[in-house]
């Protein structure tokens, strides 16, 4: 179905007018005689508007052909006016043509006039007639003759009779109403049946062509002998007028005709004539003894206007001789026809339905409407109105014909369909109306864009989904329609965080909108995801519109949690004790790591195996304590199972067996903890160390004297000491670190020796970069401090973090990491990462004030831990101090290592570092001890400190103190000061 064969003729302005134009043609022209030209009559140049055309409204049959370029009219077909145009004395062929081009259009009415030839001869009913006439029939009595036919008109139509010759009788010629003519013969001279009883007159009917042609009819005359006297008719001729209306058996007239003869001789009868014609007879009919005449059907004031009677009166005598009457009977017009309405639209599927675009100018033509009513005078004059909606308006064309045209612009989301009402209604009394529904369906343009119903999705997939998992569906509305309205989806493009293209990731069903995967979500690799989609129609030119997809990959427990420390191999450690270790002991913090988020990320620690059922740990923390005292009965190597569990809801877990080496080193309550802490989580902490004041203040003031009496002890204590571990730092004693951070280790690993033990140089790095450094030192002297196994290490710290990392143990042989000892266990597990402080200078009654100093290197996580164990002598590894010798074979700085007695000196090396400020700049020049029954000793002790500040030299600071000791125990303090600036 072509819906819009002729679409560019909706969308012109009706800004033309509509013309008629008259041309004729006779019938019988051969196929392909010119007849008009449209372009040429209508001034209408092709060439100037090259694509004009013409086109019939509504296809009329082929008897008629018109050229779409010029509007050329040729017959088609041979014409026939009888066949066309049946007893019309005009015969005209009436269509409309409208001429339109891009910028306008013109509505043409054309009236074809089929002109007759004369094609056809006269022709009477019957080839014979037969008449009697009475011999004493009166002269001047007259005779109907059967009335010739021709199927032509005008001229060519029958114009006279002719007899042939006789002395009796002659022939009149008369023209009826409807303009036919018809002929009587006339008595001229009396008869005498006796002379000639019979008479053989020829009659020829003579039409007006050219050349004329005729027809004949023979008419046998037999003389009779009559009454005396015939009926007599009052009047030889009638006129009568009949409504159309009239119900049948209706009286139309009534004639009466005198017989003066008496009985049977003066009894009248009445009677058509014979021969009348079949539309008279079947419409009216007479009384045959009162003469009166009524309706035998209806009659039709459109059809036939009038009628033609011929009536006769006979007496009922022998030989009775017959009179004629003319009557005439003319129909009345009546209001009995309603308008008729008929709708031509430009373009239709259906009757009754046009279609117009939405793309539609104003004042764009939609249809054409004719009306004509059958009544004559008011009757037949036509009022047309349309009524339905604002949007359509008539225009009057010409006569009775109206055009449908637009008034504004459409919309066919808005109103896809009128329905329209068209009413005629004439002028009679009472008026007639007629009421026909028209409907106009607007086409649709491709105007609206596809819309989604969200601009963006979010949408959670699992991690290790299934490729192919379908994940949403997108939906797109297009309020056009037909393929305008066809939604078709695709997938925009892009690139994924990894630069993988999206295409790669995800499809778009392009019918459905339905989103699938294409490979499988990690969640550790990738979080979130963007990308966009398109909606497009199928229009011309095609519309589009996008929407954005947020995919969330949603973690999955597909990650076991895993140990960070103590660090494993072959999923196990060794870890030292002490032999004297209490119940409540700190002996591990284990800590440990999941891939996941959220809760599959949550740890929990479990002891699975424990033979001796010593150790309890604490499930969130990972801190394993001793449930009881050590006793030799447990062995040297205590083994247990250590479990961590995720929190996902199918949880995993790894194992740890952990070996406690139980060695000869006594717990040492003196500990050195850095403890870096983020300013972020500062009211955290300051919240959790309020708790735990708030819950112990009430022991702390109950404990008060005790605490006098332990501080008077200690200082007792540090005088009755060496000088070597009198007082060279002092502080507050260490609180037990109660932090349940994730990195915060508390120093159970690190043990202290007593004085009789080898002294061991201490080495630290700072790893921090804007944390605050709290730095507390013991109230005890420094002494050496060991971590594992053999006396290799002097220091053991708890941090986690990969960056700076420093091996703490020395074997002299270059990098620890590589396992070059048999006590080595692994290279990874032996890192770790140091921290370097600076601490304030020393009061004068030798305390050490805690100081908060700007760290310079790398970033500590947050609440991380240290515990560092000092010898009786402090070192450095600064060279500009004089007495730190190096050992000339090696690359080691090498630290004097002093026994009992005086010049009883070893040396060790110790690992070199290269970054400044790896150890403080301190460092010991000298220590004199007395034995018993010795002379009186003086110990001296000097040591330097470096102290710089942003944008100024660095300010070296030498310390010396000396104390001498007599049998007496009398001892006396100096202390010098030396500020030095020195640039490095």
């Amino acid at each position: 179905m072509k819906f819009f064969s002729y679409f560019m003729l909706l969308c012109m302005i009706c800004n033309g007018f509509c013309t008629t134009t008259k041309y004729f043609t006779f019938e019988e022209d051969a196929p392909g005689t010119e007849i008009g030209n449209l372009s040429q009559d209508l001034k209408i140049d092709p060439e100037e508007d090259p694509e004009t055309s013409f086109k019939f409204i509504q296809k009329t049959s082929s008897i008629i052909h018109m050229r779409k370029a010029d509007g050329l009219l040729t017959v088609g077909e041979v014409l026939d006016r009888e066949q066309l145009c049946q007893r019309s004395p005009q015969c005209l062929i009436t269509f409309d043509v409208v001429a339109f081009s891009k910028e306008k259009f013109q509505l043409i009415h054309v009236e074809i006039e089929v002109r007759d030839i004369n094609d056809h001869s006269p022709r009477f009913t019957r080839n014979e007639t037969h008449l009697d006439v009475p011999e004493d029939s009166p002269l001047n009595s007259r005779f109907p003759l059967d009335v010739a036919v021709d199927l032509d008109a005008g001229d060519n139509y029958v114009q006279s009779y002719y007899i042939s010759h006789t002395n009796n009788f002659i022939v009149e010629v008369s023209t009826r109403e409807d303009g036919a003519k018809s002929a009587e013969l006339v008595l001229i001279k009396a008869l005498d049946r006796e002379t000639e009883e019979f008479y053989t007159i020829e009659v020829t009917a003579t039409d007006g062509g050219n050349p004329a042609k005729s027809g004949e009819t023979t008419v046998y005359i037999r003389v009779l002998d009559s009454n005396d006297n015939s009926p007599t008719f009052e009047h030889n001729s009638l006129k009568v007028e009949l409504s159309e209306d009239a119900p049948v058996g209706s009286r139309v007239l009534k004639v009466h005709a005198f017989d003066p003869d008496a009985g049977i001789n003066g009894e009248v009868v009445y009677g058509f004539v014979e021969g009348s014609p079949t539309d008279v007879t079947r419409v009216f009919q007479i009384d045959l003894i009162s003469g009166e005449v009524t309706l035998r059907d209806t009659v039709d004031y459109e059809s036939k206007k009038s009628y033609e009677l011929h009536i006769q009166a006979s007496d009922l005598g022998s030989n009775s001789i017959s009179s004629t009457c003319r009557a005439i009977v003319d129909i009345l017009d009546v209001n009995d026809n309603a308008p008729e309405i008929s709708i031509k639209p430009m373009t239709s599927t259906s009757d009754g339905v046009a279609f117009i675009t939405e793309a539609a100018a104003e004042e764009s033509f939609v249809a054409l409407i004719s009306t004509s009513d059958g009544d004559s005078g008011p009757n037949g004059y036509v009022r047309t109105t349309l009524q339905g909606h604002e949007h359509f308006k008539l225009t009057q064309a010409y006569s009775d014909t109206f055009m449908i045209v637009t008034t504004t612009t459409l919309d066919r989301e808005a109103i896809p369909e009128y329905n329209l009402t068209v009413i005629s209604e004439d002028l009679g009394t009472p008026p007639f109306k007629t009421i026909k529904h028209y409907t106009i369906r607007i086409t649709d343009e491709n105007d609206n864009a596809p819309t989604f119903s969200k601009a963006s999705y979010d949408v959670s997939v699992m991690e290790n989904n299934i490729p192919g998992s379908y994940m949403t569906t997108v939906v797109a509305r297009d309020l056009d329609a037909g393929k305008n309205g066809k939604v078709f989806y695709s997938l925009i493009d892009s690139k994924a965080p990894d630069g993988s293209p999206m295409s790669t990731f995800v499809s778009v069903d392009p019918h459905s909108g339905s989103v699938y995967t294409l490979r499988s979500f990690n969640f550790e690799t990738l979080r979130e995801v963007e990308f966009a989609v398109k909606a497009s129609d199928k229009g011309f030119p095609p519309l589009s519109s996008t929407t954005l997809i947020q995919i969330r990959v949603v973690d999955e427990n597909d990650n076991f949690p895993y140990f960070t420390y103590p660090v494993l191999r072959n999923d196990s450690a060794e870890i030292p004790i002490p032999f004297n270790a209490q119940a409540g002991y700190l002996a591990l913090r284990v800590t440990a790591k999941d891939e996941d988020s959220g809760v599959n990320s949550e740890l929990s620690f479990h002891i699975l195996e424990d033979d001796n059922q010593l150790f309890s740990v604490d499930k969130n923390t990972g801190e394993i304590f001793l449930k009881r005292r050590l006793a030799s009965s447990c062995g040297d190597v205590l083994q247990i199972t250590v479990s961590v569990v995720d929190g996902g809801r199918e949880p995993l877990t790894s194992l740890a067996s952990v070996r406690f080496v139980v060695t000869d080193t006594r717990a040492q309550e003196d500990q050195v903890v850095i403890l870096l802490r983020s300013k972020d989580d500062e009211t955290v902490e300051f919240d959790v160390w309020t708790l735990v004041i708030a819950g112990f203040g009430g022991c702390c003031v109950l404990l008060l004297g005790a605490i006098s009496v332990i501080t008077v002890s200690c200082a007792l204590k540090r005088r009755r000491r060496s000088f070597g571990r009198d007082g060279l730092y002092g502080s507050t004693p260490l609180s037990k670190s109660n932090n349940s951070g994730s990195n915060v280790y508390n120093g159970a690993n690190a043990f202290l020796r007593n004085e009789s033990e080898s002294m061991q140089p201490c080495l630290y790095e700072d790893k921090s970069l804007d944390f605050e450094e709290k730095l507390f030192l013991p109230c005890k002297p420094f002494e050496q401090t060991f971590l594992w196994q053999d006396e290799k290490y002097c220091l053991q710290t708890s941090g986690t973090s990969t960056t700076d990392q420093l091996s703490v143990k020395d074997s002299g042989k270059g990098d620890s990491d590589c396992n070059d000892s048999d006590s080595d266990s692994s290279g990874a597990a032996l890192r770790r990462s140091l921290t370097t402080f600076q601490p304030t200078a020393r009061g004068l009654f030798g305390d050490w004030k805690s100081g908060v100093i700007q760290t310079r290197h790398t970033l500590a996580p947050p609440g991380s831990a240290y515990t560092i164990g000092f010898s009786h002598t402090p070192l450095y590894n600064t060279t500009h101090h004089l007495n730190t010798h190096l050992n000339t074979h090696s690359s080691h700085l090498t630290a004097r290592r002093w026994n009992e007695g005086p010049g009883n000196m070893q040396s060790r090396p110790m690992q070199t570092f290269s970054r400044t400020g790896t150890l403080p700049s301190y460092s010991a020049h000298q220590e004199r001890r007395s034995r018993a029954g010795e002379p009186e000793q003086t110990l001296a002790q000097t040591y330097t400190q470096t102290r710089s500040r942003a944008g100024e030299p660095e300010h070296m600071q030498t310390y010396t103190r000396t104390r001498t000791a007599d049998p007496e125990q009398t001892q006396t303090y100096t202390q010098t000061q030396t500020e030095v600036a020195t640039s490095f």
